[in-house]
C-alpha cells in the first residue's frame, strides 16, 4: 500500500459506458454463461437498477443524450452517426454531431473545478466536435469511429491513440491509459473520467486463451449441442432486404463471453488502482451501456431473453440496460432500485453528487437520481417526480427493427411503428417479454398514451419518417 493520499472534497467520477452491452450480459443481471465477478462485486458495493433504460436503441443518440441531459429527439441526434436507410418509409433527417451549443456534462464539471478526461469511443461527429471541443481536457481514443475498424488487436489505426506492440488488445490498452491518468492526475483537484469502451461492439474478438476457456465451458455445459440461432423474416430495410434476421436464443458465444471476461478483468485493474491510491471511497463509479445487446443480426453474439429482441429495436431488449452506481459516502451497499430511469438522468445526478448547481435549462429531460441513491432501505420503493419515459428512433437500424416512437408510463409501455402507424401496448409487470399486445383490450388507455406520445413528439420537434 502506498502512502495515503488526501481525498478531494468533491468526489471523483468514473463513468464506465459500454458499447452494446445487454441487460442480461452480467452475472449480477442473471447471466449463467458469462463471468463477471468484478462487476458483480461492484454491483454489491452500491445501488443496482433493475429498470434502467438507454435513451435510444443505438449508440450515438444515447451518447449525445448522456452528455446533454436531453432526449435524443430534442438534441437532434436520433441515429447512429453515418446511418441511413429506407424501406416502407424513409429515415428521418438527423444531426450528425453533438452540437457545440450544448453545455455538456464535461463542461459543467470542468466549470466546477474538475479535471475532465475522455477515454475510448466517441462517435459523435467530425474533428470539429470531438471530446476536446466539448469540455474534455484530454481525449484518448475518441474520434468519429463507431467501432474498431481494424479490429481489437493492434495496429488499430485510431487517430487519437498511439499504437502499441502488434497484437495488443484494445480494452487492455485503454485501461492502461486510464490508470496512467489517475497516477499523473493533479491531486488537489477531483477528476471526471468518461471511460467509453469500444467493447463489446463488433468485431467479436478477444484474447485467444479467454476464447478457448469459454469454448470448453460451452462444451462442458453441452451448449455446443444446441443451435443457438433461429432464422427469421427478411430485413425491412432496402439495403438488407435480401438478408434474414438471425435471432440468438441462448448465451453461448465463446468470443463474446471472452470479450466480457476481459472487460471485467480490466474493470478490476482500474478499481485496484483506485483502492491503492486510497481514492475508492471518494469516487463515484457509474457502470452502464448505450443500448441493448446485439441479438438479431451481425452474428447475433448475445441473447437478451427474457427481454424481446435487442439493439436497434424499440422492444425491451433494445433499450433496457444494466446500471449500477457506487459511492460509499452516499449510497448504501447492496441496495436495489426498481424505479424506471434513463440516460439523461445521469447529467443532473452527477452534478448533485459533485455538489454543483443544477442546470435545468440544459438537462431538461434528466431527473436527478440522488433521492433514490440516498435511500436507507435495501430495496427502493419510492418514486421520482416523473412517471413517463420517452423514446424516438425514426430510423431503420441494421438489426431488423423499424422506425418507431415509444413511451413507458408506470408498468405500461406503448410503441408506435411509423411504417403502418400501428400501436402496441404492453404491461411490463405482467409481460416483460412483450409477448402479448393488449392495445385492443385497453383501447382507452392506448388512446390516452398515444395522445401523450403525440404531445411529446410535438414538444421536442421530433422528425417523423416520410412514407415512400
Amino acid at each position: 500500500m502506498k502512502k495515503e493520499e488526501r481525498s478531494s472534497k468533491r468526489p471523483n467520477i468514473v463513468l464506465i459506458f459500454l458499447d452494446d452491452l445487454g441487460w442480461r450480459d452480467l452475472g449480477c443481471y442473471g447471466s449463467s454463461f458469462y463471468e463477471t465477478p468484478v462487476i458483480d462485486k461492484l454491483s454489491k458495493g452500491g445501488m443496482t437498477f433493475t429498470q434502467a433504460y438507454a435513451s435510444c436503441p443505438v449508440c450515438s443518440p444515447s451518447r449525445a443524450s448522456l452528455l446533454s441531459g436531453k432526449y435524443p429527439a430534442r438534441v437532434g441526434v436520433t441515429n447512429y452517426i453515418g446511418g441511413f436507410a429506407r424501406g416502407k418509409v424513409i429515415d428521418a433527417p438527423y444531426i450528425d454531431h453533438l452540437p457545440l451549443e450544448e453545455v455538456s456534462l464535461a463542461k459543467s464539471l470542468k466549470e466546477g473545478g474538475y479535471q475532465t478526461w475522455h477515454i475510448g469511443k466517441w462517435h459523435m461527429g467530425s474533428p470539429d466536435y470531438w471530446p476536446e471541443k466539448h469540455g474534455f481536457d484530454i481525449n484518448i481514443g475518441g474520434n468519429d469511429w463507431g467501432h474498431p475498424v481494424n479490429g481489437y488487436f493492434a495496429p488499430w489505426g485510431i487517430k487519437t491513440l498511439s499504437e502499441s506492440e502488434p497484437g495488443t488488445y484494445l480494452t487492455d490498452r485503454l485501461t492502461d491509459e486510464a490508470i496512467a491518468l489517475i497516477e499523473k492526475r493533479e491531486s488537489d483537484k477531483p477528476f471526471f473520467m468518461n471511460f467509453w469502451h469500444y467493447a463489446v461492439h463488433t468485431p467479436i474478438q478477444a484474447p485467444a486463451a479467454d476464447v478457448a476457456y469459454f469454448e470448453e465451458k460451452a462444451k462442458r455445459l453441452k451448449l455446443d449441442q444446441i443451435d443457438p440461432i433461429v432464422i427469421g423474416e427478411h430485413f425491412p430495410s432496402d439495403h438488407k432486404k435480401d438478408q434474414q434476421v438471425t435471432r440468438r436464443i441462448l448465451q453461448s458465444d465463446a468470443g463474446y463471453a471472452a470479450m466480457i471476461k476481459n472487460l471485467d478483468q480490466n474493470v478490476g485493474r482500474l478499481l485496484s488502482v483506485l483502492k491503492e491510491k486510497n481514492l475508492l471511497d471518494d469516487t463515484a463509479i457509474i457502470f452502464t451501456s448505450d443500448n441493448g445487446g446485439l441479438a438479431t443480426s451481425e452474428g447475433a453474439p448475445t441473447c437478451n431473453a427474457p427481454l424481446s429482441e435487442g439493439k436497434g429495436w424499440m422492444y425491451e431488449g433494445g433499450i433496457r440496460e444494466p446500471l449500477m452506481i457506487q459511492y460509499p459516502k452516499k449510497i448504501r451497499p447492496g441496495s436495489f432500485c426498481e424505479v424506471p430511469v434513463t440516460t439523461p438522468d445521469l447529467y443532473p445526478t452527477l452534478l448533485e453528487l459533485a455538489g454543483l448547481p443544477l442546470k435545468p435549462r440544459q438537462h431538461v429531460d434528466g431527473v436527478s437520481l440522488l433521492p433514490l441513491l440516498e435511500q436507507t432501505d435495501e430495496k427502493q420503493q419510492a418514486s421520482l417526480e416523473r412517471d413517463t419515459l420517452f423514446w424516438h428512433f425514426p430510423h431503420y437500424g441494421n438489426q431488423g427493427g423499424t422506425p418507431a416512437a415509444a413511451l413507458r408510463q408506470n408498468q405500461y409501455k406503448l410503441i408506435r411503428f411509423f411504417e403502418d402507424d400501428r400501436i402496441e401496448l404492453y404491461d411490463l409487470e405482467q409481460d416483460i417479454a412483450e409477448s402479448k399486445n393488449i392495445a385492443d383490450q385497453h383501447p382507452a388507455l392506448a388512446a390516452r398514451l398515444s395522445r401523450q406520445l403525440d404531445d411529446w413528439l410535438e414538444d421536442v420537434a421530433a422528425k417523423i419518417p416520410q412514407k415512400v
